[in-house]
């Protein structure tokens, strides 16, 4: 089982001024533990129980061209963009960008967004549920046309109406950026991911209730006619073992997880300065983690 870390906090001890710093330091900590991807949190505002509209927040694709020009193996992405964020045409043109520039270590994390304050804050429309998933079907179709090296035409779509899906120059990733899925609805999220993803996200609720979602996906996977052993299954934890840096307790809570052929633990503590806890906690972890195997 691989690790990856999210960065969901940016309340530094120095305040604006040091973030840059503490986020190179925590890029490179993230490749000397031997951590396979690193994400930020997509939002306009800090998350309710994360400290708050009020609490600092980053712009996750500026944050992550920045991580991409301070490490140079580690896979970077965001966890997860709302598809009412950015039109997906652009969003396309983002990733692709990230990609390149990053040598082809950008993967796209999306889902169907669901902060309505930070919508409704800014100014950005937020529609009601059903058609957001609509949306994020078309946006998973407009990427993948962008993404294919045979197809610049058109998109004609409920939502969204592109006259050209020109994407120059192309990802570096082969056959593009990997499209990581974000979520756990078994009706329209998995099978989201079964038709169109690469990879799923699901929270660390109980190895009773992975085992659940993933027979779901494997379900829509049948129904697809989608080999299921294709999609990358990973897993967010977000327990106070890895926040407190309690190894052991942290281990006997993934261990139930490790025979469900989940790839990747994303480790997601809310700390403001990641880097320290990376060469504390998760370096060691990564060493442990691999030993279950």
């Amino acid at each position: 089982m691989r690790v990856g870390v999210h960065i969901n906090q940016f309340g530094t001890f120095g305040g604006g001024p040091a973030l840059g710093a503490e986020l190179a330091a925590a890029g490179a900590a993230a490749e000397a533990a031997g951590v396979s991807r690193l994400s930020v949190m997509d939002h306009y505002f800090q998350m309710e129980f994360n400290g708050g509209a009020e609490a600092p927040m980053l712009e996750a694709y500026t944050t992550l061209a920045f991580l991409a020009a301070h490490t140079s193996t580690v896979r970077l992405g965001a966890l997860v963009t709302g598809v009412t964020y950015r039109h997906p045409g652009l969003l396309a043109k983002i990733a692709t960008t990230l990609d390149v520039v990053s040598g082809g270590r950008a993967w796209l994390g999306v889902g169907a967004a669901w902060y309505d304050r930070e919508h409704e804050g800014l100014g950005v429309p937020f529609p009601p549920v059903a058609e957001r998933f609509e949306r994020l079907e078309e946006t998973l179709r407009i990427c993948r046309q962008m993404w294919d090296p045979a197809e610049d035409g058109p998109f004609e779509g409920k939502h969204y109406r592109l006259a050209e899906t020109l994407c120059v120059p192309a990802p570096v990733s082969t056959p593009h950026p990997e499209i990581l899925i974000g979520g756990g609805g078994e009706r329209k999220t998995l099978r989201l991911v079964a038709r169109y993803g690469d990879a799923c996200n699901l929270f660390a609720s109980s190895p009773e209730e992975v085992r659940h979602k993933l027979e779901v996906l494997r379900g829509h996977c049948e129904a697809e006619d989608r080999d299921y052993g294709t999609i990358l299954k990973t897993l967010t934890y977000t327990g106070d073992a890895a926040t407190d840096g309690d190894l052991d307790a942290f281990l006997r809570d993934v261990s139930g997880y490790t025979k469900l052929g989940v790839d990747t633990v994303i480790l997601a503590p809310s700390l403001g300065e990641t880097s320290g806890w990376l060469e504390r906690f998760v370096g060691p972890a990564v060493e442990r983690l691999a030993e279950l195997d």
